[in-house]
């Protein structure tokens, strides 16, 4: 519970300027918002999944505390970690702070995030990076939004709960105790009319020719059987930017064909047995004509 009996102003996330948000979206946000429970949001990658906390961050007015997970990160580090060697090193050189056990303790981004006076939103992404056992470390200290620090006697308690969102891209199974404790929304793959409004937002003014060429190819490279790797949202940026830079018009991707590599198709595919997937159907293209 928070610690304040003030009560919180109305918070509700309806996207931003340079963020499409579906209508399933705002209100998944907005629902976990009114539970005060933590939004776990998956899909594929690249499909905008850190970059909705930064822009619920942005939309709300609220700061941001980021917590990216590695293979090695462990649940202890969101909440502080305590420095034995240097504790034990300043006091072999006579170090006077080394009476103070505080000196050795390192915040973690929750203890960040627990410390805010005011609301803030806290990013904990890619959760399914870490082992098994990390989501349920934090379950306690997620639903108390408190927890005990062992060497120094104190207990960090939340001055306003934050707005968790956790991301995952779906690598493992997260737990059942940790998924009830969620409000949880799946970012689908845009259809063709949400990417253009995506679209729209990063490059105003793109000619309609090319921009109706390109989603077609796009779609279609996705939809190619045995693809392994489908390009993603951001990927399809990063693709109309190059067509842009080097000038080309719809019917330059037209020529290149159904079956064939796409221009400038390293912003596209990103391995090599897709590449050579498309190579084969070029091939296989060129001797059916």
């Amino acid at each position: 519970m928070d610690s304040t009996n003030t009560p919180p102003r109305p918070l509700k996330f309806t996207g931003t300027d340079s963020y499409v948000a579906t209508d399933d979206l705002t209100v998944a946000v907005n629902a976990a918002v009114t539970l005060e429970r933590p939004l776990l949001v998956k899909g594929e990658p690249g499909t905008g999944k850190t970059e909705l906390a930064r822009q619920v961050s942005s939309a709300l007015g609220l700061e941001m505390i980021e917590w990216h997970i590695k293979s090695t990160t462990k649940a202890q580090q969101g909440l502080y970690e305590y420095d034995a060697v240097s504790r034990l090193r300043d006091s072999q050189l006579g170090d006077k702070k080394v009476h103070d056990v505080a000196n050795y303790i390192k915040r973690g981004k929750l203890w960040q995030a627990f410390e805010r006076p005011e609301k803030c939103v806290l990013l904990i992404d890619e959760i399914d990076k870490a082992d098994i056992e990390f989501p349920n470390d934090l379950l306690q200290e997620l639903d108390r939004m408190e927890f005990h620090v062992y060497e120094t006697g104190q207990t960090v308690k939340a001055h306003q709960r934050p707005i968790v969102i956790i991301t995952s891209n779906n690598e493992k199974e997260l737990p059942d105790a940790f998924l009830r404790r969620c409000f949880f929304h799946y970012i689908r793959f845009p259809d063709i009319d949400t990417m253009r409004a995506i679209v729209e937002v990063h490059f105003p003014g793109l000619k309609p020719e090319l921009l109706t060429a390109a989603l077609t190819q796009f779609f279609e490279i996705r939809e190619t059987s045995g693809l392994k790797k489908k390009p993603s949202t951001s990927e399809v940026l990063d693709w109309l930017k190059l067509l842009l830079a080097e000038d080309l018009t719809a019917q330059d991707l037209k020529q290149n064909g159904a079956n064939a590599l796409p221009r400038l198709h390293g912003a596209l595919l990103k391995n090599e047995q897709d590449v050579h997937l498309f190579e084969r159907l070029a091939f296989l293209a060129r001797g059916q004509r």
